[in-house]
């Protein structure tokens, strides 16, 4: 039996994710089919909430075991998160099971701490240019990981000039890369954020596939 699942990002390099929802389908013996809505080519009136989005891909009639919503906590609260998630699904779809992905201020936190993988995706994995990148729990109290992610791969790939401005264009896709490459049982594996999305996808695979 096939277990049909809706990934909901923020924004499409979140789409990394869905390689670790596979890789945990996996590991537990289910077979899973994974649902990336592209919210920006839906012509559908949809905003930026977990609300919108989910009434725009019920709009288009897939039938789903299980949601996982990947939404940053910011600088809020990490339950604010996840209960806004289960109210918006409770809203927008009653019955359907959900798995809340809250990394603590953004995304990028998890990516800032495998230094390998940045100065892969920074096109130079030899290089010995110091990075000072935050270490274990120390990265979710980054004020801006996102901007100190920018940074890092810029600095990572000792591109300049033209070349570097080049480089810096594709912030999204390296972002992409840097996730679909991050190693579960690596650094990340500290963190309570990124122990959660898997205890909890790992539980929701266990109740969805009775």
């Amino acid at each position: 039996m096939t277990t049909r699942v809706l990934f909901i990002g923020e924004g499409s390099s979140d789409n990394g994710l869905v390689r670790h929802v596979e890789s945990i389908a996996a590991r537990k013996g289910v077979d899973a089919s994974i649902t990336v809505p592209d919210f920006g080519l839906l012509p559908l009136p949809t905003g930026h909430c977990v609300r919108d989005k989910l009434q725009a891909a019920r709009k288009l009639h897939g039938t789903y075991d299980l949601v996982v919503v990947q939404r940053d906590a910011d600088r809020g609260p990490v339950q604010d998160r996840r209960d806004e998630i289960a109210q918006a699904v409770s809203a927008e779809w009653p019955g359907l099971h959900h798995v809340a992905v809250v990394p603590v201020r953004m995304l990028e936190a998890w990516l800032l701490l495998d230094e390998a993988c940045l100065r892969q995706v920074a096109e130079n994995p030899r290089g010995r240019v110091s990075l000072d990148l935050p270490r274990g729990a120390a990265v979710e109290r980054v004020a801006d990981p996102k901007q100190l992610l920018k940074d890092s791969l810029a600095r990572a790939s000792e591109y300049k000039g033209r070349r570097l401005s080049q480089f810096q264009k594709r912030f999204s896709q390296h972002r992409l890369r840097m996730l679909e490459l991050l190693d579960p049982a690596g650094p990340v594996a500290c963190l309570p954020s990124w122990q959660n999305f898997i205890k909890d996808l790992d539980e929701a695979f266990e109740v969805v596939r009775r």
